[in-house]
This record gives structure tokens, sequence and C-alpha cells, in this order.
């Protein structure tokens, strides 16, 4: 802080800025919790700790958090994405009319239209944006998923082709592919693709490694899954329903049950992986 001649709480918001997009989360909370403890704290730092608050899972806090700072485009945004969170229907419209054509809203609207299974009206935003900003590689990921949930894994090919000649190590990127070969293809090849990504692992792979796991438990049919799917299940969401039919496949319709009970089926796949046991 002396070196750079910076003031200290300067620092400390550049600090969280740092350990927020590097995804340490935890350091970055430290950080701007301590800044609010001040008596002159920057109103802006609520928003930034509300943000930290939402990537640990801790959506009361974040709401919290962001009703505190001042309204802003990121607020707005925020609890936009709380509302959907939560299941508020009237808030989620309310934020919803506040969004304006510009790039962060409609990413964030993207990313709802994404989450409640609207993936056309996702890749129609994906699409805008990327004819006005063509650098924007990594969109071309996000309409790879949504043609990748839509079941059209050739196209979803084609469009994360462009991504991965630019940025060959992607872990996300890669295991999407992997996904892809596992549909058009068979678990074999899907795995291949992994081994590959998992052999030139580097440190941004820590973030990924429970997918990659999730992942292998389905390549393989179903081998693993009471070792590595049942802490998944609130973590990625298709761990539930492939717990789901690991025990339908092993007739403890009991356990299978207790899983799905309450689960509203968001896909027709969804209803088409059960209706093979019934």
């Amino acid at each position: 802080k002396r070196q750079v001649g910076e003031q200290e709480e300067d620092a400390d918001l550049w600090i969280g800025y740092s350990a927020f997009h590097l995804g340490d989360y935890k350091r970055a909370l430290e950080e701007y919790e301590d800044l609010t403890k001040g008596s002159a704290c920057n109103p802006d730092v609520w928003v930034n700790l509300a943000c930290t608050y939402f990537f640990l899972g801790m959506y009361t806090q974040a709401e919290q958090a962001a009703l505190k700072a001042p309204k802003s485009r990121l607020q707005n945004r925020m609890l936009f994405h709380l509302a959907h969170k939560f299941g508020d229907e009237k808030k989620l419209m309310n934020f919803h009319q506040n969004l304006q054509d510009i790039t962060e809203d409609q990413l964030s609207l993207a990313s709802i239209h994404y989450m409640r299974s609207h993936y056309q009206e996702a890749i129609d935003i994906y699409k805008r944006i990327l004819l006005d900003n063509r650098e924007y590689l990594a969109l071309n990921v996000y309409v790879a998923l949504c043609y990748y949930k839509l079941d059209y894994y050739d196209v979803s090919q084609e469009v994360l082709a462009v991504y991965l000649q630019q940025v060959p190590d992607s872990t996300i990127a890669l295991n999407l592919k992997a996904c892809n070969h596992f549909r058009l293809y068979n678990g074999k090849a899907a795995e291949a693709e992994l081994k590959s990504l998992m052999d030139s692992a580097s440190t941004s792979f820590e973030f990924a490694k429970e997918l990659i796991k999730h992942n292998l438990v389905v390549f393989r049919g179903g081998e693993g899954s009471l070792q590595v799917l049942p802490p998944l299940v609130d973590v990625i969401p298709e761990a539930r329903l492939n717990l789901v039919i690991y025990y339908l496949r092993q007739d403890d319709v009991q356990e299978a049950y207790n899983l799905i009970k309450d689960l509203e089926p968001a896909t027709p796949q969804v209803i088409l992986d059960l209706q093979q046991f019934f």
C-alpha cells in the first residue's frame, strides 16, 4: 500500500475486487465486510458485498446488503437475480422493467432466460450482442450451451469450435464438448475428451472439478454414483436427476421418490429420462 501511495481504503477496495474476480469469494467477503464497519464507508461497497454474498450462495445476506447500496445498474441486476432465486415473480418483473438496452443488463437478462429454460430467448440476446461485439468470444460458449440444452448437439459443437480455436484449454468449453460427444456418440468418446482436459489441467481446473466428477459418473453409465453424486445434489442441478436414475436402476424406488417428490421438471428431457422406468 505504501509503495504505490494509495490510501488504505482504496487498497482494500482493490484487494476485494481482485479477490472476487479471482473467484476467492471468502477473501473478498472479509475485505468488504471490514470496509462496511468503517465510519466513512464508501456506499458502493454494499453492492460489491452483495455480489460476494450471492456467489457464496448467501442470498438473504446478499439482498440485505444490496438494499443498503445506492441505486445503480449493478444493484438492479443483483436484485433481479435475487428475485429469481427467491421465486418472487412480482419483484422479478419490477426489476426486469428497470433493465436497459446496455450490454451488462442484456447479459443479465439472458442469464435469467437460461435459468428459466428459455433457451431460444437467451440465444437471441447473445447473438445480438455478438453482432456488435465480435471480440466477446466467450458468448459463443453461452450460445453453444443453449443449443446443447435444446438438443442441437451438432450446432452446439460448431459454435463451440469458434471459441476453442482461440482458447483451446478452456475448462468449461472442453467440458461442454465432452457432453456433446456423449450425446452424439457414446460415453467412451466423451470420457476421452475429459481425460485430455484433466491431463492438461491447471489451477483453473479446480473450480470445475465437481462438474467433471459428476460428468464422469454419467459417461461411465452411473459408476461411482453413490460416492460422487449425493454431495452435489444441491450444487449441480443434474446431479439430483442422475442420482434418481441410479436408484431406479437399483430398484430402490423409495430413495428415488424422496429425491424427486418436490422436483418441477424444467425441460422435456427430464420427463423423457424418467419415462423409461415407468
